[in-house]
């Protein structure tokens, strides 16, 4: 490994880090801001979904932006502006001032995630890209390792706003060091789509508003119907309109190789079962079992802890096990590990007896977050990988939101706050429905298994790539 390539790694990596440590850092938070601002449910789900919906559908701009100005400048731009809302939502004292600030981190993250994933593609040729890419996720998989930990310890030792103040002095860090060691790097130049992004995003929207607000207002109500049959028409637009632009935003051709179309679906169900499963996990953990916010969060590192380990295990021996196998027997055992989760809540068993099947799950979705990641982008050539990041990243952080409505639908349905007996009832549920989605992503996985490149990019127009 050059100098370049681990300057490349270590600091696409932290500052991808920074990204999903806030995605989950606010997990072991949830319940001190639920009490502290006053914050519902369904504001609680948004305090996530705003972050995470701006991030998916802002992903696939930025990486033609990024493919076009240079992903090294992307970078920092979207490091200076993940910065100042992190301040911003620290000052907070409105959920509804916290709900938006969100929103303009994800916009920052959603810079710095296509970014970071491409420099480092490109940065390593195909037979180093799954070890670098074990790394990655391993340096990543801090966030979830540490995300509950941190913010337990910080809203147990001082408040739930600093949180977001620790980002200020990392982002403050990475920009000079992103700006001097990191090569330039830029992709075939396309035109934004603009009515891609209107389309894509409402779509989003009206899907993630319908799933939340259907317990609510009712799932017949005229606003959860007309949110989710909304949100289908447009996304079903979305797709004609790409199959016919000039310079569509998702190059339609990627999806007929079954590899890239199978490592999309099963990022976006594992997603799904990761956050779904985080987003109350930690909250059962203090309003089921009554621990504190630290508590919580030091109770969780069985689960979280495992993909710090095992994902770059997964990473150096991919290519002698093969992305499909990772896959498919990683989610299969997370699937399995959430159900026994499930299983143990619901009869009213302690923390000990969530130790196992926490380990379990989270070996799985360790092991097979780096074959997934590798499959989505080893399926395409060199000048396609800014767009395929996008893609992956956004498919993935759809997924989130998507878990996080799905479980909180299945939690409200099933049980609630009102006492540790509705508490526990609602856990069991929203756990058993990631364990559905960690199972169809398995099943999924299945089509991870062609790895013939495909390029939807003319040949003549190679990546470029320039020294600092």
């Amino acid at each position: 490994m050059t100098t370049h390539q681990r300057w490349t790694l270590a600091l696409a990596s932290m500052a991808s880090l920074m990204v999903g440590l806030d995605a989950l850092v606010v997990t072991t938070a949830l319940n001190t801001i639920r009490v502290k601002l006053g914050a519902s449910l369904e504001a609680l789900g948004w305090t996530l979904n705003s972050y995470t919906l701006a991030l998916a559908v802002l992903l696939l701009t930025a990486a033609v932006l990024g493919d076009r100005f240079g992903r090294r400048n992307l970078l920092v731009a979207g490091l200076a502006l993940f910065t100042a809302a992190s301040a911003a939502c620290a000052l907070c004292t409105d959920i509804g001032w916290l709900i938006a600030a969100r929103g303009v981190q994800g916009v920052g993250a959603a810079m710095i995630m296509p970014a970071s994933f491409a420099l480092v593609g490109v940065a390593f040729p195909p037979e180093q890209r799954g070890r670098a890419m074990g790394i990655f996720a391993g340096i990543i998989g801090l966030a979830i390792l540490g995300g509950p930990v941190v913010g337990g310890a910080v809203v147990q030792g001082l408040t739930w706003e600093w949180i977001f103040w620790l980002n200020v002095p990392i982002g403050v860090a990475l920009i000079p060091l992103v700006r001097r060691f990191v090569a330039e790097s830029t992709g075939p130049a396309r035109p934004v789509d603009v009515l891609g992004v209107v389309l894509s995003g409402l779509g989003v929207l009206g899907l993630v508003i319908g799933l939340v607000r259907g317990n609510t207002s009712g799932w017949t109500s005229a606003e959860v119907l007309g949110g989710l049959i909304g949100g289908a028409v447009l996304l079903a637009v979305f797709v004609g309109w790409e199959l016919r632009a000039r310079a569509p935003m998702i190059p339609m051709g990627l999806f007929t190789h079954r590899a890239f179309s199978a490592a999309n679906l099963a990022g976006l169900l594992m997603t799904a079962a990761l956050f779904g499963t985080a987003f109350f996990f930690a909250q059962y953990l203090q309003a089921g079992l009554h621990n504190s916010p630290l508590g919580s969060g030091l109770r969780l590192l069985p689960w979280t802890a495992t993909l710090f380990v095992v994902a770059p295990i997964s990473g150096t021996y991919m290519s002698r096990i093969g992305e499909r196998r990772l896959v498919v027997g990683g989610l299969a055992l997370s699937a399995a590990g959430f159900a026994w989760i499930a299983v143990a809540a619901g009869t009213g068993a302690g923390y000990p007896a969530l130790i196992a099947p926490m380990l379990l799950a989270g070996v799985g979705i360790s092991a097979a977050m780096p074959a997934v990641q590798n499959s989505a982008i080893s399926s395409v050539g060199p000048e396609s990988i800014g767009t395929a990041s996008g893609i992956y990243n956004a498919t993935r952080q759809l997924g989130g939101s998507l878990g996080i409505a799905v479980t909180s639908a299945v939690f409200t349905v099933a049980g609630g706050y009102t006492s540790t007996a509705a508490v526990q009832h609602g856990f069991r549920a929203a756990i058993l429905a990631a364990a559905a989605c960690a199972g169809l992503g398995a099943l999924t996985g299945l089509g991870v298994l062609a790895r013939q490149r495909v390029s939807i990019e003319p040949a003549a127009e190679p990546v470029t790539v320039a020294t600092a």
